[in-house]
């Protein structure tokens, strides 16, 4: 991508969701929220996605949207996951739309035994409908174009034995190397014997943080290390 393009990419009034950049259509939520919500005037420009990694630049005409050119391709990133026991409400919403902003490819919704509330039924999937929508907004601000996929939940029983897991101990190794999914818990903690002896642990650092921002540091230690071999937390250089 040239530097011109990028920064009209940057610039762009706002990033959509299409189904497909070469035909750009909007849906009608799309529609309000270009037309009411931000006021788009005749020839202002926006970027559209399909959420897999095409996107194009386009005029907002009177009647809908013209392509500017060919629609252009990102690479898929490389794969970094968070298993998040969620904190309640609104925390959590903020979590996705960071884990979305930080570059993380996968949420996993993780039902640990000390889980505050109750991630069941027809609230369950109005949580992970929501999530879905949040990520789908946050991606839209960030000028990300592969989707935060949002999976559905699983128990620490059921994560693959290369997850690592977050905990406060003075045991915990600092160093990041190679840790490319990583599983945060809830405000109470783990429960005693929740993970085996064998799995790997791993520090966020000498101060307690609140549930939503380990998941944040989680996450951007895990991106960080899938783009960088060699980091570990607090080093001055990365390599």
């Amino acid at each position: 991508m040239t530097l011109e393009l990028f920064e009209r990419r940057v610039a762009a009034l706002a990033q959509l969701r299409v189904a497909d950049p070469t035909r750009p259509v909007l849906g009608p939520a799309a529609q309000h929220h270009l037309r009411r919500v931000l006021r788009a005037r005749v020839g202002e420009e926006v970027v559209v996605t399909d959420g897999r990694g095409t996107w194009a630049l386009c005029a907002v005409r009177e009647d809908g949207l013209e392509a500017l050119g060919e629609p252009a391709r990102d690479p898929a990133p490389p794969e970094s996951v968070l298993y998040l026991a969620p904190p309640r409400g609104e925390r959590a919403d903020w979590a996705i739309a960071k884990a979305t902003e930080v570059g993380l490819t996968r949420v996993v919704p993780l039902v640990s035994a000390n889980l505050a509330w109750r991630f069941a039924g027809e609230a369950r999937a109005k949580v992970l409908a929501r999530w879905r929508r949040i990520a789908e907004e946050a991606a839209g601000q960030c000028r990300r174009t592969h989707d935060l996929v949002v999976d559905e939940p699983t128990t620490p029983a059921e994560v693959p034995d290369d997850v690592a897991v977050c905990e406060l101990s003075g045991s915990a190794s600092r160093d990041w190397r190679g840790v490319r999914a990583v599983a945060v818990g809830p405000e109470g903690g783990w429960a005693p014997g929740e993970w085996g002896d064998e799995r790997r642990r791993v520090s966020l650092g000498d101060t307690v943080l609140r549930s939503e921002t380990a998941a944040v540091v989680a996450g951007t230690l895990c991106v960080l290390s899938g783009a960088s071999p060699g980091f570990s937390l607090g080093a001055r250089e990365v390599g």
